[in-house]
């Protein structure tokens, strides 16, 4: 059973990690070739699967994580991160820091993806962690479970946005649906949960973070620190507006074509629809997460460091830190691709499909069965969504479900049961320091909790609505 061979998979990387204390990069990769053996791939397969695995995970977040750490470095060594977090304790108050987190970190979610919305927050966790003594996973757990809410829930994000053309959902319902299970999820997943891990408290990774404090007069001024901060999000949220007024641009259609044939009136002038055309094709190009965050780092460049009088030489030695301080988090995440590839050519998703369409259960239960057991399969959350939104569509129809709740209970489903081959459970792992126990029992738990709250929240809008 292809089920089976994922639990072996695991049990053989923990061995090796707990039993020979091998690094979670090449711990992943020889579970990779483990793995495909079990599931009786040839040899020169498993190969090519790790390195189409490996690359293309690298092609799509590598650059994100990259610049995402410079414009973090910059926040920090600059004093932008101090201004906003004293900022935020005091219009709060440091008894409120938690809400200010998940209030915070839903809006920069909201439009951004959440390695790149995680990679901007981190640096005010860190920040807040120092200033006001407050143990690191009780700032962090509220800023993890909140965008992780964000990209599963809500459109624009990737998949909630795919998974509602699939099921014929209108976005604006989708989005108002989504909404439902947000504030529980929060309090449940992001208050609630912390609390069971007051005694665990880990030390900042010192490769990732300076404490350096900034003298006063040094500091650039809070709307300066803010622009910088929220520059990624002003960027991605014209790209979200795009979308959610005319709707995102099919894979097999030219994005010139597509938002040229939207101006369908005789009174604007052709030469007016091809400006008008163009203009939002920059603007898409700018919400892609890797360029808003280059533009980003450009100007926190400029408005954070060269205007504030330092050289040049510090502005590209703090930019090589930056780089070097997350290398080894750059390679774990390439190898949990890795290991989520083979998996995938080892034919676990058709084996699930085949088994779901089989099954006779309520639509929204279903979609968040085979969403979650696709998700614990291959590790990706949108894959998860995705590749379950198809399998249940017949089912969905033949019921007449609402496809905003199927939208909602497929989104939830991809969250279930996150371990080594998602790229979240690493980022989780690293950037707060603590064991691959500990990353099951917060970040597992955590992804788990936001899950069943949504599904709970479907089946209570289903029954009552």
């Amino acid at each position: 059973m292809p089920l089976i061979t994922v639990l072996l998979g695991i049990i053989f990387l923990l061995f090796l990690m707990f039993k020979f204390k091998v690094s979670p990069f090449l711990g992943l990769i020889l579970t990779c070739f483990f793995v495909g053996v079990i599931n009786l791939m040839p040899l020169t397969e498993i190969i090519f699967a790790i390195q189409k695995g490996f690359g293309g995970t690298m092609g799509k977040i590598a650059l994100v994580i990259v610049f995402g750490a410079m414009l973090g470095k910059l926040i920090e060594v600059s004093g932008a991160a101090q201004v906003l977090t004293d900022k935020l304790v005091s219009s709060f108050g440091l008894k409120n820091v938690q809400y200010a987190i998940l209030v915070t970190g839903f809006l920069v979610g909201l439009p951004m993806m959440y390695n790149a919305s995680f990679l901007v927050m981190i640096p005010l966790i860190y920040t807040l962690c120092v200033r006001t003594k407050l143990p690191l996973l009780y700032l962090g757990i509220p800023l993890a479970a909140t965008l992780s809410i964000a990209h599963a829930f809500l459109p624009p994000h990737p998949a909630p946005t795919y998974v509602s053309t699939v099921f014929g959902a209108d976005l604006n319902f989708v989005l108002l649906v989504g909404l439902g299970p947000v504030i529980p999820a929060c309090l449940i997943a992001g208050i609630l949960l912390s609390k069971f891990f007051n005694k665990v408290n880990p030390e900042i990774p010192s490769n990732l973070y300076d404490n350096n404090q900034i003298k006063a007069d040094q500091l650039p001024t809070f709307g300066i620190s803010l622009f910088v901060a929220v520059s990624p999000v002003l960027c991605m949220l014209g790209g979200t507006f795009l979308d959610m007024i005319i709707g995102p641009v099919p894979q097999d259609v030219e994005a010139l074509a597509f938002y040229h044939s939207y101006f369908d009136t005789s009174a604007i002038p052709e030469s007016g629809k091809l400006v008008s055309a163009h203009i939002m094709v920059f603007i898409k190009f700018l919400s892609e997460a890797t360029v808003a965050l280059l533009v980003a780092v450009l100007i926190a460049s400029f408005f954070l460091v060269i205007k504030n009088g330092n050289s040049f030489d510090f502005l590209t030695g703090q930019l090589g830190k930056s780089v070097t301080g997350i290398a080894m988090i750059l390679l774990i995440i390439g190898a949990g691709g890795a290991f989520s590839e083979v998996l995938l050519q080892a034919g676990i998703n058709d084996y699930i499909g085949q088994i779901a369409s089989s099954v006779e259960f309520n639509p929204l239960v279903l979609a968040f069965g085979i969403a979650a057991i696709i998700r614990f399969a291959v590790g990706s959350a949108t894959v998860a969504t995705m590749t379950a939104a198809p399998i249940v569509l017949p089912i969905a129809v033949h019921y007449q479900i609402s496809p905003e709740l199927m939208v909602l209970a497929t989104g939830s489903g991809s969250l279930m049961f996150s371990h080594f081959n998602d790229v979240g459970f690493w980022m989780f792992k690293e950037y707060f320091n603590v064991s691959v126990k500990e990353t099951f029992l917060i970040w597992t738990v955590m992804e788990c909790l936001v899950a069943l709250t949504g599904l709970a929240n479907c089946l209570i809008m289903y029954t009552f609505l």
